[in-house]
């Protein structure tokens, strides 16, 4: 129960910043999981589907971090503190 409130929280704090919401940022993590994320284009997609949502431009350089990230499995474990 406690890990829930956890997720829930960091949830409500990605939706409210983001503006997207908690079903659509669900949506997303359910449509990454069926991924190949060593596939470019599978994460250009993902990311192209969350710059549309947040209405924020992605450049030709920040894709290549994230794909490099992604790729790489240098995701933070603490990320909730970023958000």
């Amino acid at each position: 129960m406690i890990k829930l409130d956890k997720q829930d929280k960091l949830l409500d704090k990605v939706s409210s910043k983001t503006h997207v919401s908690k079903q659509d940022i669900l949506s997303l993590a359910s449509d990454l999981q069926t991924k190949d994320l060593n596939n470019d284009e599978n994460i250009k997609e993902f990311v192209y589907k969350i710059s549309k949502m947040t209405n924020k431009q992605v450049k030709p350089e920040q894709m290549n971090k994230i794909i490099n990230v992604i790729k790489n499995n240098q995701i933070p474990a603490d990320i909730d503190k970023f958000v």
